[in-house]
């Protein structure tokens, strides 16, 4: 590094002290808190996004949000070159970047980096790094913190994108790596085309039995309630009524998925007029999506569909599109396999319901992370969290032998439902977001498939019934005392505990209960699911008096 760069870098992060006794990390969500703690922070991802892009030669992506957190936080996240997440093998220095104290210590921190990373700086190639923000009202002044922090790497360019959803910004940044069309534009007709062509190819059947076109959407008051006005226009056949789009009310506060998620209730805006209605939630910056409906006198409670029945309804539709092609029995064809990707907290039920249709059902650790790699490794890879946050992966190589078999059908059974259904699971792969979750590309294909199975949101809900669950979390004073493994399902460490909860486990119908070391503070978080609440509730108590009695001071 030269002269002029060491002075740069100086001089930049001089205008951006730290706050003393703030200590921020670096996680599935980016780094997230208070917006007046965060300019410092944000400065600093924006080196790190300018070194990881000298580093990729690649288009990198920084998304200014807080997702579903209340208005006044805000946080940063970076996209890498394939529109997924940072690479976990940056995080540590995401952590150090961001932490250490003075700009003199951050010039040796990069410096050393650089040198452990190999990363050219010859100034000769300048790269970019795609910025976008949502609506939150402190979002335009950590743009500039982060602008001010690409610039003081020579070579990087920021551009500015302007108020996009999360979702956006990673596809954005996938496609211009890939050297295809990145705008706004081409992102809505990249979701409108392929769902017009799905919806063209819905059985007539399934036609007959008559649908109703309306859907009504929560938007959080965020960015995804004015995106999906746009994209809204584009659709056939389709009727979207935005509520909570941000004109009024306050973003995420009584609104959005995970409010509605958590607490089963309906979202402002909602009412007894809305009895029987399709409803749906997104999140604050839209990588979340739930659905819901009111039963009448309900006394604003709501019958949640959340994350696990999308993926439910997601596998359910591609596992028929697979079996039509009658792909085993043709030898001489590849054979998809299609995989289902689940964190421990998926519902015990939706699980037992995915293996009784003869999926393959894995469990990783919590975080979108391990959910994402895991889902890569198959043909047809789809995850969610209950939350609502997924999506589905195909392979290069099954996408391959698809347009293969699409050609081939086209001369051969051309109408067929052979090709009918090569073309839906291409359209599928077109109109799914698969470099993140993106809430209004699951919504375009949960409303498509359900026109296709013939299905009222009733029908759906009723693949099968949740067992009860409750969560609780234990204070402690240390919890790396707490060692799991088996995707987090294990204790290992203190020794004895796993046993004491699997006798707690044995005494309930249905039980099942883990618990998991906090990422971000010093509490063991409980989960328990049994076959009535009461006993959930009991199990989930028992195990968080078994945890205090180990290592705790306290439960909550």
């Amino acid at each position: 590094m030269n002269e002029e760069q060491r002075s740069l870098l100086i001089q930049s992060s001089s205008r951006f002290p730290t706050r003393q006794g703030v200590r921020l990390s670096y996680g599935t969500a980016g780094f997230r808190a208070d917006a007046s703690i965060l300019p410092a922070t944000v400065f600093r991802v924006g080196i790190l996004a300018a070194l990881r892009s000298l580093k990729t030669q690649s288009v990198i992506g920084l998304m200014i949000t807080a997702s579903h957190n209340k208005i006044s936080d805000n946080g940063i996240k970076i996209a890498d070159p394939n529109g997924g997440m940072l690479s976990q093998d940056w995080e540590p220095f995401a952590d150090a970047i961001a932490n250490v104290s003075d700009p003199e210590h951050l010039l040796q921190l990069i410096l050393e980096f650089i040198q452990k990373e190999k990363i050219p700086f010859d100034g000769v190639k300048s790269v970019e790094i795609l910025l976008g923000r949502d609506t939150r009202p402190t979002g335009e002044q950590l743009l500039e913190s982060a602008k001010q922090g690409i610039c003081s790497i020579i070579g990087a360019v920021s551009v500015d994108i302007g108020v996009v959803t999360t979702p956006q910004l990673h596809w954005m940044v996938r496609c211009r790596n890939k050297g295809m069309p990145a705008s706004e534009t081409d992102y809505f007709e990249q979701l409108s085309n392929p769902f017009r062509c799905i919806m063209d190819l819905i059985p007539k059947e399934s036609m007959a039995k008559g649908f109703d076109k309306t859907l009504i959407v929560d938007g959080s008051n965020g960015v995804g309630g004015e995106k999906l006005g746009t994209l809204k226009k584009l659709l056939v056949d389709l009727v979207i009524e935005v509520r909570n789009n941000g004109e009024e009310g306050v973003l995420n506060e009584g609104v959005g998925a995970d409010y509605v998620q958590k607490e089963k209730v309906v979202p402002r805006g909602f009412g007894p007029t809305d009895v029987g209605l399709r409803c749906a939630s997104l999140d604050g910056d839209a990588d979340r999506l739930v659905y819901f409906f009111i039963l009448p006198e309900s006394n604003g409670e709501v019958v949640l569909v959340d994350g696990d029945k999308i993926l439910s309804l997601f596998a359910l539709f591609i596992k028929e599109q697979l079996n039509t092609l009658n792909t085993k029995k043709n030898n001489d064809y590849f054979q998809p396999c299609l995989g289902i990707v689940q964190t421990a907290y998926a519902n015990g039920a939706s699980t037992d319901f995915l293996r009784k249709f003869g999926l393959e059902v894995v469990v990783t650790p919590t975080g979108v992370k391990y959910l994402h790699e895991k889902a890569a490794r198959y043909d047809i890879g789809i995850y969610f969290e209950a939350n609502g946050h997924g999506t589905i992966l195909f392979s290069e190589q099954f996408l391959c032998w698809l347009e293969s078999r699409i050609e081939e059908h086209s001369s051969v059974f051309e109408g067929s439902e052979r090709h009918k259904a090569a073309l839906r699971l291409l359209a599928v792969s077109k109109l799914i977001n698969q470099a993140v979750g993106d809430a209004l590309s699951g919504l375009l294909l949960v409303e498509v498939i359900l026109r296709h199975m013939g299905w009222s949101i009733y029908r759906w809900s009723e693949l099968y019934q949740d067992l009860p669950s409750r969560q609780l979390k234990v204070k402690v004073l240390d919890r790396t005392a707490v060692v799991t493994t088996n995707a987090e399902t294990m204790v290992v460490k203190p020794p004895g505990l796993q046993e004491a909860i699997n006798a707690e486990t044995a005494k309930y119908l249905k039980g099942r209960a883990f618990i998991r070391p906090s990422g971000t503070e010093d509490v063991i978080r409980v989960y328990a699911e049994a076959s009535t609440q009461e006993e959930a509730d009991t199990l989930a108590n028992s195990v968080t008096e078994l945890v205090d009695q180990f290592l705790g001071f306290g439960s909550s």
